[in-house]
């Protein structure tokens, strides 16, 4: 078994050796197990040695996607026999037909562990209550992560999502200092609290943390900023995963805001040009899209797998809170990727652009109606609470956005609350063409 006990903390020399044990293995039950990965490699046997696995083919999720239509409800890349499964959770399926995910006892404990050493790091702990606000109906967000909350010793509150008015009070009456959620979520705490409990405010809830993942947003430092002054709580970066690979495993640390990646004994990452797939080698100041490969997976383990995570590493060397592996932001995602004569555009770049203006609330859309090229942003911002709009106001973000992206954009203005606030992720890029 590769998963070790304290990972995050191993020097990467021994990470690597950690590493290549973990692929013996792996390769070896892949082999002679996966249907999809023996058809995919095509008689061509994986090399032995970890460092080599670039000669082997890409996977991505059109596969998994066509494998489990073919040979439903798990695919043929299930590498056990079914009995092997004891738990099944399903993607939201909002960019593409539902995906079931099969995991094994062990697949759960590895889950578990690495989820929990997310949590640890962004500081909660066992004197905290934390309400856990993600929805549990089969999405790995809610049980599972569930599950990686209690491995820190924190005792965790199964909430869920709906019925806000009985999580003000439960928060209130038990006396939660946590709470695990999506970075929208506090949005829609306040209006409820403003119509529903006049004269109570979101300090008063007496959150101290919160450990937001599932959207992106918290790059943005007024966004950290105006969670601290409006709730009294630190904002962590605690929860980023990939459904099919591991639920969680990065999450930022009191030091530092960018992720760290704590997966290192469980998985092997490698970075990809996502348009040639040549390989990136990991080093600061490069980006591209993260690939990951299973060390340690019995259900449905993944070789060479895209996530469409576009990420930039930032830093190699050990952390000041003593942690190793790399840490990494992530910049957007390849499909959401929208190119504007021939400028790569991430909804990450324009949100960080759009929160230094009081006047918006930060929230957008990307409303694209029409199938590319693109020769304009086209782009709707909510209006800040209390302000209208003004002539000339539309105009000038139109003018921050070419000054910093590069991009021509077309902003249209709503006012304060057009967008309804959600307690699941947010959608901003919608391809109404589609």
């Amino acid at each position: 078994m590769t998963l070790t006990q304290g990972g995050e903390w191993l020097p990467m020399a021994e990470i690597a050796t950690i590493q290549q044990r973990g692929w013996e293995r792996q390769r070896a039950h892949v082999l002679e197990n996966s249907a999809f990965y023996q058809t995919l490699w095509n008689g061509v046997q994986p090399p032995a040695d970890l460092r080599d696995l670039a000669k082997l083919p890409l996977s991505d999720k059109a596969g998994l996607r066509l494998s489990q239509a073919e040979h439903g409800p798990f695919g043929n890349y299930l590498a056990t026999p079914r009995a092997t499964a004891v738990r099944l959770h399903r993607t939201s399926g909002t960019t593409g037909q539902a995906m079931n995910l099969a995991l094994s006892a062990h697949d759960c404990r590895v889950t578990e562990v690495v989820g929990g050493r997310s949590h640890r790091a962004a500081g909660l702990t066992a004197d905290h209550t934390v309400v856990h606000c993600l929805n549990y109906q089969m999405w790995m967000g809610g049980l599972t992560d569930h599950m990686t909350l209690e491995q820190t010793g924190a005792l965790v509150v199964p909430f869920g999502v709906g019925g806000t008015e009985l999580l003000i009070r439960t928060i209130l009456e038990v006396g939660i200092n946590a709470i695990s959620c999506t970075p929208s979520y506090p949005a829609v705490l306040e209006r409820v609290l403003e119509t529903r409990f006049p004269g109570i405010m979101p300090r008063d809830l007496g959150l101290k943390i919160g450990l937001f993942g599932g959207e992106p947003g918290l790059d943005d430092p007024a966004l950290r900023n105006r969670l601290r002054e409006t709730w009294g709580m630190e904002a962590r970066n605690a929860n980023y995963g990939v459904s099919d690979v591991l639920s969680n495993f990065a999450s930022q640390c009191e030091h530092d805001t960018r992720l760290h990646f704590l997966g290192m004994d469980v998985l092997y990452p490698e970075l990809i040009d996502s348009e040639s797939t040549d390989v990136i080698p990991i080093s600061a100041g490069v980006r591209g899209e993260l690939v990951l490969t299973h060390l340690e997976r019995e259900c449905q383990p993944l070789v060479r797998f895209r996530t469409g995570d576009i990420i930039e590493i930032d830093e190699t060397e050990p952390c000041q809170c003593g942690r190793h592996g790399f840490r990494f932001r992530v910049v957007g995602r390849s499909d959401d990727m929208i190119v504007v004569r021939g400028l790569n555009m991430f909804p990450t770049m324009v949100a960080a652009v759009l929160a230094a203006n009081s006047s918006l609330l930060g929230d957008y859309r990307i409303i694209l109606d029409q199938p590319p090229p693109f020769d304009v942003l086209p782009l709707t911002c909510e209006l800040a609470r209390g302000v209208a709009d003004e002539p000339g106001l539309a105009q000038r973000i139109e003018a921050d956005l070419k000054r910093n992206l590069g991009a021509t954009a077309r902003v249209t203005l709503v006012p304060h609350g057009t967008f309804p606030v959600t307690e699941g992720k947010t959608k901003r890029v919608i391809r109404s063409y589609e």
